[in-house]
């Protein structure tokens, strides 16, 4: 089986800027993708792997060429797939094409790590990977229990003021359907559902559920803090986080 890892990474950021190149607790926020990246297939020999970084900026280039012990295929993005309204399963997609022309060898799997989450385990690729190898998704990824519910403590501007997002008659949130947030960690995709082009719920979804962390985007300086926050207590705390962090010095040889 060979599986392609992709990480994409626009130049800029509308929320904090620079984020794909900050520094997180003393290392380049990317760098904790690609220890978790790196720990994965040093622990599965048995698997072939491709990893790329698809982007538009010559600094994340430069950044990711430090990390001598993983080899990184670079793809420069074009620009109509750097747009705000492009999607990122283009980018992927043309990551997938891009890297079967380059070896002339088919892919198997293709799984996506967001490059800006530090706080995933390699037991959440080893998940991800086995659910998608199990069953008969299109496209799998990765969620944590909602802390909020459209059922029942979620509210929208309505013609009579401010109403349920989904109208209930729900008193406890236990009655509620359970709701999930996606968390943007992880997918994992069919190669040939890339290719099709098709939307992600498009096709047939299925989930892992992660460790929920309480932020679960970087889209402002307060939550970069607050991450920073959170991870440093994970890391002090739990070895499954830890030891990204601890590889990261193993990567830049």
């Amino acid at each position: 089986m060979t599986i392609l890892f992709t990480i994409c990474g626009r130049a800029g950021s509308k929320g904090v800027k620079n984020k794909n190149l900050k520094s997180f607790l003393g290392y380049p926020l990317p760098f904790y993708t690609l220890s978790a990246i790196d720990l994965f297939v040093t622990r599965h020999p048995e698997m072939a792997y491709e990893v790329v970084l698809n982007t538009d900026s010559d600094a994340l280039i430069e950044l990711f060429s430090k990390a001598r012990r993983l080899k990184i295929e670079t793809i420069k993005r074009e620009a109509s797939l750097g747009l705000d309204n492009t999607p990122k399963v283009a980018a992927i997609g043309n990551c997938l094409q891009e890297i079967e022309r380059r070896k002339a060898a088919p892919i198997d799997m293709v799984v996506d790590l967001d490059i800006t989450s530090p706080l995933r385990t390699v037991k959440d690729i080893h998940s991800i990977i086995r659910k998608k190898m199990e069953c008969d998704a299109d496209v799998v990824f990765s969620v944590t229990d909602s802390r909020r519910n459209p059922y029942f403590n979620m509210v929208k501007s309505g013609a009579r003021g401010y109403e349920r997002v989904f109208s209930s008659q729900m008193n406890t949130r236990q009655e509620a359907p359970e709701v999930l947030d996606m968390n943007a960690s992880l997918y994992a995709y069919s190669p040939d559902f890339l290719k099709s082009g098709k939307n992600i719920f498009e096709g047939k979804c299925d989930i892992i559920k992660m460790f929920d962390t309480a932020v679960l985007d970087i889209d402002s300086e307060n939550d970069f803090n607050l991450m920073q926050v959170i991870a440093d207590y994970l890391y002090g705390s739990n070895n499954d986080f830890n030891e990204i962090r601890d590889n990261i010095k193993n990567l830049i040889i």
